[in-house]
């Protein structure tokens, strides 16, 4: 099957190209990129005045399945991705079971199989049902087709522990993916420690539970000489010591998700659990630092941390409220609202921080749309405002904080290994 986008603006940072072209696909490669390509096509996409951008990688994400398929399944969660303009996604290790062995990572690749629209990539947990007691056989999962490791949901607090699974991953080049949180100084926290925290008589969190352990975990990987990178950035402090290392030529590198650069602390006040996560929002001085970071390439990725949860879970008192927000299909939209509306990124930023340098951490073939490339590619209104409602959803879950806001850029069509989706605008 031969498909032909005509006329629209292409960015593909990979090929510097920034430009009004044709996108040619045939037996879901893309085959050629060039000006006004004359040929027939068995389908026509006419991308005037739309961007036509390579499908976004999202290295964070939660499907649930297998263990909580209430909440999300491989086949909503992925259908949601694509919706939201995500192609390919890496699967975090913490369902029921864990994805901590070869039978555990067999059952989600069968899940995958029988499910999943989109590309998924599998993460796998650094250590045992993710107690952080003893570290995997991380050369069979990486044998079995793993391209990272977390313990996401919980840091490893072994120093011991932790320089071993570095050692180890550092061996099968493997990536160490770090939820960095020190739960002696977070102490079962629900909100920012600070003024807010104080006004509501909530737990706080300090964001010195978070970058504490940010230097540990840089410290561990520069002994070893592994690769690290750093989950869910969201202070200020956390930069700093990203920064300092990238100078110092260690090898790390970081994602932040869009409530972080979106939102602060103060979108709690009136109890909200839709803005309860983990870690939690910051201050206004924090978000604008995340921000500084984006545009200055300090913090290498957007991942949206889609982590979905059931109503009941939510609609409770704040304090027993799940943590996590969903975002697969807002975080798009939400990063060219608050980033490339305010001049804070351009396009060919925003597309190598939500699909490039992903797809390069990982180690993936993806994020590009040279000749000979999958056809991952998304064509986007990048004017379109809509309103972020739970009954436009796909994801089983509509725990987002962006629901009633309105957020411009709208994904028009999909098309994931050359197979298009349309969506209704």
């Amino acid at each position: 099957m031969k498909i032909l986008i005509k006329s629209g603006r292409v960015i593909d940072p990979a090929n510097k190209i920034d430009s009004i072209m044709d996108i040619l696909v045939e037996d879901n490669k893309i085959s050629k990129i060039a000006r006004n390509i004359k040929l027939e096509a068995d389908k026509i996409i006419v991308a005037e005045n739309k961007m036509v951008l390579p499908g976004l990688v999202d290295m964070h994400v939660h499907l649930r399945e297998p263990g909580r398929e209430d909440k999300e399944t491989i086949c909503s969660g992925t259908q949601a991705a694509l919706r939201g303009g995500v192609t390919s996604l890496l699967a975090m290790p913490n369902t029921t079971p864990a994805v901590d062995s070869i039978g555990h990572l067999k059952i989600l690749q069968e899940a995958i199989k029988k499910g999943s629209k989109a590309n998924v990539f599998i993460c796998a947990a650094i250590t045992q049902d993710r107690r952080g007691e003893e570290v995997n056989d991380l050369a069979s999962l990486k044998k079995e087709g793993v391209v990272a490791i977390s313990d996401d949901g919980a840091s490893v607090d072994s120093d011991a522990v932790m320089l071993e699974a570095f050692r180890r991953s550092k061996e099968e080049k493997l990536l160490v993916i770090c939820h960095s949180e020190d739960k002696q100084l977070s102490r079962q926290g629900v909100v920012n420690l600070g003024f807010t925290s104080t006004r509501l008589g909530l737990r706080g969190i300090s964001a010195e539970s978070e970058y504490k352990r940010v230097a540990r975990d840089i410290t561990l990987a520069k002994e070893t000489g592994a690769s690290v990178h750093i989950a869910h950035v969201s202070c200020q402090e956390s930069v700093e010591i990203i920064s300092r290392a990238k100078k110092g030529g260690i090898k790390v590198t970081c994602e932040t998700a869009p409530h972080y650069f979106t939102f602060n602390e103060a979108e709690v006040l009136g109890y909200d659990t839709n803005f309860k996560m983990n870690p939690p929002l910051r201050s206004k001085e924090d978000m604008l630092a995340i921000r500084k970071a984006l545009s200055n390439g300090t913090i290498d990725v957007i991942a949206s941390d889609h982590a979905p949860h059931t109503e009941n879970e939510k609609d409770i008192e704040f304090e027993r409220a799940e943590c996590g927000v969903v975002g697969l299909e807002t975080e798009l939209a939400a990063s060219i609202t608050e980033l490339v509306s305010n001049n804070l990124f351009n396009w060919e930023g925003l597309i190598r921080a939500m699909s490039l340098n992903p797809s390069r951490i990982l180690g993936i073939s993806k994020g590009t749309l040279s000749a000979g490339a999958d056809a991952d590619i998304i064509v986007v209104d990048p004017e379109k405002a809509w309103v972020a409602r739970k009954e436009d959803f796909l994801s089983k879950s509509q725990n987002s904080p962006f629901l009633g806001r309105s957020l411009k850029g709208c994904v028009e069509y999909t098309l994931c290994q050359g197979k298009v989706h349309k969506w209704n605008s």
